[in-house]
């Protein structure tokens, strides 16, 4: 007999270490830091507001390509028709109302994390343009931001879920500002328990974190959520007059997590 491995949750949501779904970390993370199912559940329905209120107001459209897709005749003598995609499917998806009613999806013992809020599975792409300052002179291009710092940070495996928290004040100090000096956050969900417990962590303002939607309402489609996560950043400061610095961060199944900072070009 052949044995079929799930390539996804194999290689990008399993932790080798301790042989387990990330599910799991994520629940022992909220057990850690004292977060209830009602404060995931909260969470992930002010993610799928701010996202859907994000895209009625067309506050996406700085971010997303729109792209045309063919659609399969269903006979021969049928014309051929496309679809235009143009806005992130997942935000309308969900049933809201369905969201404290689902089973946990990783542990039946007083388990919190569930389908809903944790981050979706999901397909999805992203480009970006990394130049130097010479380089953008050079062509006559106006960036939209440039990068003030970055830093990496680990810890153990199964604690994978906090360790942003770590990596954000090593790329703080590497830019040469403290925490205050950020605008906006942009913190991947790969659970909710992630964003709640690195913003209790790091003591931020939830109005400040993710103002626009994050993973658990758009998705998280795995090798492209870091670069979607500094695409949102930028539009952010972009829509806000008032902001001009902002810190992306995003945790990694290995134990790690990676931030950088950004300014905003005018």
């Amino acid at each position: 007999h052949t044995q079929l491995i799930d390539g996804v949750i194999h290689d990008g949501l399993w932790d080798p270490y301790n042989n387990s779904h990330m599910g799991i970390c994520a629940e022992k993370c909220a057990k850690d830091y004292n977060i209830t199912r009602e404060e995931q559940d909260e969470y992930a329905l002010m993610s799928y507001k701010r996202a859907q209120s994000a895209i009625e107001n067309g506050i996406y459209n700085n971010e997303i390509e729109p792209v045309e897709i063919q659609q399969r005749k269903k006979k021969k003598t049928e014309c051929t028709t496309s679809t235009t995609v143009n806005i992130d499917e997942e935000p309308s998806a969900v049933q809201l109302g369905k969201i404290s009613t689902l089973r946990p999806a990783f542990t039946t013992d007083n388990g919190t994390v569930t389908a809903t809020n944790a981050s979706s599975l999901n397909d999805g792409a992203a480009a970006m343009v990394l130049m130097s300052e010479a380089s953008a002179l050079e062509l006559g291009l106006k960036p939209l931001a440039r990068i003030l710092g970055y830093g990496d940070a680990e810890q153990d495996p199964v604690d994978f879920t906090t360790a942003p928290s770590l990596a954000v004040p090593v790329a703080l100090k590497n830019a040469g500002l403290e925490l205050s000096d950020v605008d906006y956050h942009e913190i991947n969900e790969a659970f909710s328990v992630v964003a709640l417990a690195n913003m209790k962590i790091l003591n931020l303002d939830p109005s400040k974190v993710n103002i626009f939607g994050g993973a658990v309402s758009l998705g998280h489609p795995i090798g492209m959520s870091g670069a979607r996560i500094i695409g949102s950043l930028c539009n952010v400061l972009h829509q806000s007059s008032d902001a001009s610095i902002g810190c992306a961060s995003i945790c990694n199944g290995g134990g790690g997590a990676s931030s950088i900072i950004l300014e905003r070009m005018n």
